[in-house]
């Protein structure tokens, strides 16, 4: 099988040290090579072809070494290669040329099936027979002269030189690596050879033990060889055992797809790449050095260098969570049989639709996440999240019925919005529920949108003091008849006078306060205030209906409608003072939570108006049965009517579907004449923007309302 890291098999820039540093590799490993071959005869050739031992001997080297033990956290790249312990039973048995050849087969066999680079191969070749060269040298110390015709059987008095040999070849492996290494990633020698060095110390440890034991046994009988091989045959089952139930562990069993505790450990490595921290050492292998290290440090190298982007900061990572869209209709329609094989083609169109080298996990449900070890800026993570989007929105047919996917996507980056794993994933939360909440598919996590920030936190606590001092006030705004120019009513808009900030408008505060029971205070102060205003005017004969608006939050109180009954009674108002303006799109969404306490308002004789029309997703059947008496036109359609002909339509064709139903129209954001003129030649009842007068305190409210302010004329015909 070919590398699947073979697109980065190339050779480093000529005449850099690390290309300077394989060639003289390369050569000195020839030159040992053909120093250790040229000095055998043809005697000793023809007994290597004669035993059966060295046969047995060289296919074990080259399946140790396409084979290489995969235990948990190791790849086929970085695995422990069996070839060791045969390839130095054969520099003990035989000598340095038997040893470093049949190493060279195996490696040369391995590297092209594997389909490696020549350079590659080269290195791989000229790696091992050093270190070989390095171990014979030292037994050539101890007095130890081995060829195939004056074959070496270790004594129990040669541990000794078997162990320092072996620790010469460990040694001589292991510098060759990491000098390449420390090369390469421009760290210092020591810092590269201790990368993963205990892991490697233990694992040579083991295979060089064995060789002599295998010595041993070819003197024997060559037909002891394979028992030899038996504990091997048990530490690769084992080892495959271990891989199996780590990956059961790691990954998510209906999908595949890596579960949350692999999530965990990709994102941290992610996150101390990009901190700059430096190499991970699971990527890096160190015999042999180019089976693994040259695919990771040539994509770490690539990383490295987008490690800094244009105005020098770190580079970002990125963690999307991704959520289904109405995924239980799915589920409690057809089963979940049917969702399961639905949520399999979900992960399937994810893993395909991402960038190489980013990770797709499940983490539950029909919840996803997905790390991007790199990413530009916000604006490729949104690139990204849009292109799986349009990847799960191809309709999927299932038991002969048809499905059109949405989801809604969180991202937040690090170290923009978070420092570590799990602050990261709950501002990606966050960053997905409000995607979810404005519907707009895709959304980045926002502090200003996230009601456990330290910033909104301070502003909570600050709108909390607020309401206890009174620091909240009303402004008004007038709504004219289109008709006559006449007074139609007056809508109470909230502001905070902030002591250090000065006067705040509602949207630096309400979407706060709605997330929170504050609202429910907030909601009382306003509707006791505008009662309080509409009773002095209508004390004046000034006889002006007072609009307030209502939250989703507010709908949930059931303590709303009886504050609004008690404070008419308190002020000998009638139901008629006060109009209570409901946004669409929360009648649209809760209607189950929301129609008990419209009724209850309506039963009280309290005129009901539909605000932000337009926005939300009414159906005729629905809206005919609420009871409401008023639709007010969303004012992004109004500005638009002029210059934009499809605005232009949708706002004649809201004005003749509400005079169909019999409710009363009220364009919202009217700032010019001509939009007022337009609007009443649509038939529109009623407007209100900065055209007809802007939100005035009470004080202002009131003298407008004496005619001591002049009004904007009423539109010409």
């Amino acid at each position: 099988m070919k590398d699947p890291n073979n697109t980065r098999n190339t050779m480093p820039r000529q005449g850099s040290p690390l290309w300077i540093y394989f060639v003289v590799v390369v050569l000195l490993g020839a030159a040992a090579c053909g120093t250790a071959l040229a000095g055998m005869s043809g005697a000793e050739i023809d007994a290597l072809v004669r035993n059966p031992v060295f046969w047995i001997l060289a296919c074990f080297i080259v399946f140790g070494e396409l084979r290489p033990i995969i235990t948990p956290g190791s790849t086929e790249n970085n695995g422990a290669t069996t070839s060791t312990t045969f390839a130095f039973a054969a520099l003990l048995y035989a000598g340095l040329p038997i040893a470093a050849v049949l190493q060279a087969v195996a490696a040369a066999t391995c590297g092209i099936l594997r389909g490696r680079s020549p350079h590659r191969i080269a290195f791989n070749v000229a790696q091992y027979t050093l270190a070989l060269g390095a171990a014979q040298l030292v037994l050539r110390l101890f007095g130890v002269h081995a060829d195939p015709i004056a074959l070496w059987v270790p004594e129990g008095t040669d541990l000794i030189a078997i162990a320092v040999a072996g620790t010469a070849y460990f040694v001589c492996n292991d510098l060759l690596v990491g000098v390449a290494v420390a090369l390469h990633e421009r760290v210092s020698l020591l810092k590269a050879v201790r990368w993963d060095l205990g892991y490697q110390v233990l694992v040579h440890l083991a295979l060089l033990g064995l060789a002599p034991l295998m010595v041993v046994a070819m003197d024997r009988s060559a037909a002891f060889v394979p028992l030899i091989v038996l504990p091997f045959i048990a530490v690769y089952l084992n080892a495959s055992v271990s891989v199996r139930r780590e990956h059961q562990a790691l990954h998510d069993g209906l999908t595949g797809l890596p579960n949350r505790k692999l999530l965990i450990v990709r994102t941290e490595e992610a996150l101390a790449e990009a901190r700059g921290a430096g190499a991970r050492a699971a990527g890096t292998s160190r015999a042999p050095f180019l089976a693994g290290l040259l695919p990771f440090a040539n994509g770490l190298a690539g990383a490295a260098r987008r490690n800094k982007d244009a105005d020098g900061t770190s580079r970002r990572a990125g963690l999307f969570l991704l959520d289904l869209d109405r995924f239980k209709e799915v589920n409690d329609t057809l089963g979940h049989p049917t969702g399961d094989r639905l949520l399999q083609l979900v992960a399937h169109r994810l893993t395909h639709s991402v960038r190489p080298g980013d990770l797709v996990a499940r983490l539950g449900g029909d919840e996803f996440a997905i790390l991007l070890p790199t990413i530009r800026d916000a604006a490729a993570a949104r690139e990204v999240a849009a292109r799986m989007r349009a990847a799960l929105s191809e309709p999927v047919r299932l038991d002969g019925m048809s499905f059109d996917l949405e989801a809604s996507v969180g991202i937040a980056l690090f170290p923009d919005h978070a420092p570590d794993f799990e602050l990261l994933l709950q501002r990606a939360d966050v960053a997905m529920y409000n995607a979810k909440a404005s519907r707009n598919g895709v959304e980045i996590y926002s502090s200003a949108n996230d009601r456990n920030s330290p910033a909104r936190l301070t502003m909570l606590g600050d709108l909390r003091r607020a309401v206890d001092r009174g620091e909240l006030e009303l402004h008004y705004q007038p709504k004219i008849s289109l008709h006559d120019g006449q007074l139609v009513g007056m809508e109470a808009l909230v502001r905070w006078r902030h002591p250090d900030k000065g006067l705040l408008g509602p949207e630096h505060f309400l979407p706060i306060a709605e997330q929170t029971y504050l609202m429910r205070s907030i909601t009382h102060y306003v509707v006791e205030a505008a009662l309080t205003q509409a009773a002095a005017w209508w004390r004046e004969d000034l006889t002006v209906q007072v609009a307030v608006n209502a939250s989703g939050r507010d709908l949930l109180d059931t303590g709303l409608t009886e504050a609004i009954e008690s404070g008419l009674l308190q002020r000998g108002l009638p139901a008629a003072a006060l109009q209570l303006e409901i946004t669409e799109r929360i009648l649209m969404n809760e209607p189950a939570y929301a129609s008990e306490t419209v009724s209850a308002l309506a039963a009280l004789g309290i005129p009901l108006s539909l605000d932000d029309f337009g926005t939300g997703y009414s159906s005729l059947v629905r809206l005919k049965r609420m009871p409401v008496e008023e639709i007010k036109i969303d004012a992004s359609f109004i500005q638009r009517i002029a210059d934009s002909s499809d605005d232009a339509v949708i706002v004649r064709s809201i004005v003749d579907l509400a005079r169909t139903l019999g409710l009363r129209t009220v364009a919202e954001g009217v700032e010019e004449a001509r939009t007022a003129v337009l609007l009443r030649e649509m038939g529109c009842d009623a407007a209100q923007g900065w055209h007809f007068g802007r939100p005035m305190e009470a004080a202002a409210a009131t003298d407008w309302l004496r005619g001591g302010v002049e009004r904007a004329p009423e539109p010409a015909a």
